[in-house]
C-alpha cells in the first residue's frame, strides 16, 4: 500500500488474521461433528458474530483506502474537471477515514466474558462537604441519563441522602447489553470545579466523588459461607412508601472475613432487601477476586477509588470553562452540559480503545 496514512501496520495484520479466522470458523460450523456438540456450536457462533463485525468494518476501511488510492492517481490527470472531482473525493474520503479506523479498532477489541454482565454502580461523596454530595447526585443523574441513551435499566439498591439534592452514597444495578464492558473504566475519583450555590463571594470550589463499577456476580463466581455473614435489620430512613419507615425492613450484611458491609433499604420486604444486598456483596467479592488476579488493576483501583482525595483524580468537570478532561488519556471536551446530561460516549469509547492499545503493547 503506497499511501502515506497513519495506519498502524499491526492493525492491518490483525484484520488479516481476523479474516483468516472468520473463514476457519465458517468451515468448522459446517462440520457435522460440531453440529452435534451444542457447547462447541455456541462458542463458535459467538466467535463468528464477533468476527463478522470485524470483517464488515475491515472491508469498509479497505474499500475506502482503495478509493482514496484511485482518486489520488487521478490527480495527475490532464482533464481539469476530472482532477477537481478527484480532489473532492479525496477530501471526502480523508474525512471519513478517522471514523472508519476508530470503528475497526473498537470492533477488534476481543470480547471479555464479563462485558455483557450487569454492573453494580457505586457513587460516594468525597472531599468537599455538601458540595461533594451535590456533585455525587449529579454523577448519579449523569449515569442514569447515559443508561437511558443506551436502552439500559437502572435499579437503585440503596441511597444515603445528605442535604436536599445531595447524596452521601448511592448503589444501583445497571442492566442491559454491554453494560460492564462500557462502564468499567468509569471507576475512579471524579473531581468538580464550580461555584457552589451557597457561595456568596463567587469563589470556585473543588470537590470530589468516587465511582466504582463492579461486574454483577453470579452464584458460581463467588461462594459465600453463611457462617461468615452478620446480618442486621433496622428501620429504613429517607423517603419511601407508607410502610418503609415503620418496619425493620432494611438489611445490613457484614462479610466478616473481609469486613465488607452492604446495606439495602429500597424494598418494603426484608427478604427482598436481603437478597439485593447479597447480590451487591457477591459483586464486591468478585471485584476483589479479579483485583487480586490483576495486580496492576488492583493498585489503580485502590489509588483512584479508595480514598476520594482530590489528588487521585481520573476526570475533572470544570464548570466555569465548560470543560471535561479525562486525565488518563488526556482527552478534553468543551461540552460539559451534554456530558452531565449523559453524553459520555466520547470518553467510554476512547478509554476502551486506549486499554486495548496498552494490551497490544504488553503482548509484544
Amino acid at each position: 500500500m503506497s499511501l502515506e496514512l497513519p495506519i498502524d501496520p499491526r492493525l492491518l495484520q490483525r484484520l488479516s488474521e481476523a479474516e483468516r479466522r472468520f473463514a476457519e470458523v465458517d468451515e468448522q460450523l459446517a462440520d457435522p461433528a460440531v453440529a452435534g456438540d451444542p457447547q462447541r456450536l455456541r462458542d463458535l457462533g459467538q466467535e463468528r458474530s464477533f468476527l463478522a463485525l470485524v470483517s464488515e468494518s475491515g472491508r469498509a476501511l479497505q474499500e475506502a483506502l482503495d478509493q482514496l488510492e484511485g482518486a489520488r492517481e487521478l490527480l495527475d490527470s490532464a482533464d481539469a474537471e476530472m482532477e477537481s472531482l478527484a480532489r473532492d473525493e479525496i477530501s471526502e474520503l480523508e474525512a471519513r477515514l478517522p471514523a472508519l479506523l476508530d470503528e475497526v479498532r473498537e470492533r477488534l477489541i476481543p470480547p471479555d466474558p464479563l462485558d455483557d454482565r450487569p454492573a453494580v454502580l457505586e457513587i460516594r461523596a468525597g472531599t468537599g462537604g455538601d458540595e461533594a454530595g451535590l456533585f455525587a447526585s449529579d454523577l448519579l443523574r449523569m449515569y442514569r441519563r447515559y443508561a437511558e441513551r443506551q436502552g439500559w435499566s437502572v435499579e437503585l439498591m440503596n441511597v444515603s441522602e445528605g442535604i436536599p439534592g445531595a447524596i452521601k452514597e448511592a448503589v444501583a444495578t445497571v442492566r442491559g447489553r454491554g453494560v460492564y464492558g462500557k462502564l468499567r473504566f468509569e471507576s475512579g475519583v471524579h473531581r468538580v470545579q464550580r461555584v457552589p450555590e451557597t457561595e456568596s463571594q463567587g469563589r470556585i470550589h473543588t470537590s470530589a466523588a468516587t465511582v466504582a463499577i463492579l461486574p454483577e456476580a453470579e452464584d458460581v463466581d463467588v461462594e459465600i459461607d453463611p457462617n461468615d455473614l452478620r446480618i442486621d435489620v433496622f428501620r429504613s430512613s429517607g423517603p419511601g412508601g407508607q410502610s418503609v419507615n415503620t418496619t425493620d425492613s432494611a438489611v445490613r450484611i457484614t462479610h466478616e472475613p473481609t469486613g465488607i458491609v452492604v446495606s439495602c433499604q429500597d424494598e418494603k420486604s426484608q427478604l427482598k432487601n436481603k437478597n439485593k444486598a447479597l447480590k451487591v456483596l457477591r459483586s464486591r467479592l468478585l471485584d476483589r477476586k479479579l483485583a487480586e488476579q490483576e495486580s496492576a488493576r488492583a493498585a489503580q483501583r485502590r489509588s483512584q477509588v479508595g480514598t476520594g482525595d482530590r489528588s487521585a483524580k481520573i476526570r475533572t468537570y470544570n464548570f466555569p470553562q465548560s470543560r471535561v478532561t479525562d486525565h488518563r488519556i488526556g482527552l478534553s471536551t468543551y461540552d460539559l452540559e451534554s456530558v452531565m446530561d449523559g453524553d459520555i460516549d466520547v470518553f467510554v469509547r476512547a478509554l476502551r480503545l486506549a486499554a486495548e492499545e496498552e494490551r497490544m503493547e504488553a503482548d509484544e
